[in-house]
């Protein structure tokens, strides 16, 4: 009888330690087709995340000592199970990045910081969202400038270029793109025509010819781009905040160009995340870039692969022209939907592998220490139980 008493508190400390594992563990699938060797063991492994949502200093108790502390047991285990290369935040890692003042913005970075644990070295790079920078009537070039300087790689324009292992990525700040009037569009403008530029340099190189003068590309803004005869595809990785404008397939076979008046939307604080895409399907979204800013990108770019965000759930898409784009859903329990990040893997011969990962709710995780807790007064009054009996058994005897 001693025995099984010692072993109930080792069962639920075993319990414990089991559903504690189990509900920080993400759950993966792979999205769509490698097309290749993308397992091979040089090939680049990239972890992506979006919508984070932090609130820095104005993080509560519950924040700081549940949430927090969930996010970043989330983030350990997907570390120690596929030892990304590499961090990609795809924008919003700030609830309020807008109405911050630089002090606040440094605990958003802390707290971020501080998620990431003992992985907090691993290159990391973090495109402009919405929230960060905030609406187009907030939309300011010292701002974004400002916030822009305490990330890493971007420019003041919210935009960068980078390679890492011979994957080349192109960054673009997606909310100045939407934004008609603003000087922070001709920037971003500015840093499409580099990444064209450059893709078009190299691709001469590769062929001996010589490069074009760059008097020739010196006037752009969303004019008919000049021919080009690179294949698509043959461009650098993009990374957006917000998904490029598609054309989707109605229930009745038709194809339906999906239309909004972005910005009158928008206008209203961007509605709320609550209000987001619903009744649409899987890859249906009220907030896109305007058709005309997706189709100067893929002209320019001919982007390899596209990643976006801001929808709050998982998308694999394929535009018309083949471009397949990856839409990553929320990491916070702030947002509608399953939180989740995907982990993508560039190998060899254009090769690519989606790992689409979901992770716990808010609630599951609840429900599980709800178990643990019941499961712990039970064990408590068993016990108890146990011990009064044997106490009335033995004055008896």
């Amino acid at each position: 009888m001693a025995t099984w008493r010692t072993a109930l508190p080792l069962l639920l400390v075993a319990a414990l330690v089991t559903v504690e594992d189990m509900i920080s563990t993400p759950s993966c699938e792979i999205s769509g087709q490698a097309g290749g060797d993308s397992s091979h063991p040089d090939g680049l492994k990239v972890m992506m995340v979006a919508d984070l949502l932090l609130q820095g200093s104005d993080a509560g108790f519950a924040d700081v000592y549940f949430r927090d502390l969930f996010i970043s047991k989330f983030f350990k285990k997907s570390f120690e199970r596929f030892k990304p290369d590499m961090l990609l935040v795809l924008g919003d890692i700030s609830a309020r990045g807008s109405e911050l003042t630089k002090s606040k913005w440094s605990t958003v970075l802390q707290q971020f910081e501080s998620m990431l644990g003992s992985f907090v070295g691993l290159p990391l790079h973090i495109v402009l969202g919405d929230r960060d920078v905030g609406k187009c009537n907030k939309l300011d070039e010292k701002l974004v400038s400002q916030i822009a300087s305490h990330l890493p790689e971007l420019d003041s324009a919210g935009c960068s270029a980078f390679e890492i292992g011979d994957v080349s990525f192109v960054s673009l700040n997606a909310v100045a793109l939407l934004c008609s009037n603003n000087a922070l569009r001709l920037s971003v403008e500015k840093a499409i025509e580099r990444g064209s530029v450059d893709l078009r340099t190299q691709m001469k190189d590769a062929t001996g010819e010589a490069a074009e003068p760059n008097a020739e590309r010196a006037r752009f803004s969303f004019i008919p781009w000049r021919d080009n005869d690179m294949a698509s595809g043959s461009g650098p990785v993009l990374l957006l905040h917000f998904p490029l404008h598609r054309k989707i397939r109605s229930n009745s076979g038709m194809i339906k160009v999906v239309e909004e008046d972005l910005w009158r939307d928008i206008s209203e604080d961007l509605r709320s995340s609550e209000d987001r895409d619903v009744d649409l399907g899987p890859c249906e979204f009220k907030h896109t870039l305007p058709l005309n800013a997706t189709e100067y990108i893929f002209q320019a770019l001919k982007p390899r692969m596209v990643f976006s965000a801001h929808a709050h759930r998982f998308c694999d898409h394929e535009h018309s022209d083949g471009t397949r784009e990856v839409t990553i859903p929320a990491m916070t329990w702030a947002a509608r939907g399953k939180p989740g990040f995907v982990v993508v893997t560039f190998g060899q011969n254009k090769a690519v592998t989606v790992n689409q990962c979901s992770v716990a709710t808010e609630s599951q995780v609840t429900m599980a220490y709800m178990f643990i807790f019941i499961l712990s007064i039970a064990t408590i009054l068993v016990m108890s139980f146990t011990v009064f009996c044997i106490k009335i058994i033995g004055g008896i005897l």
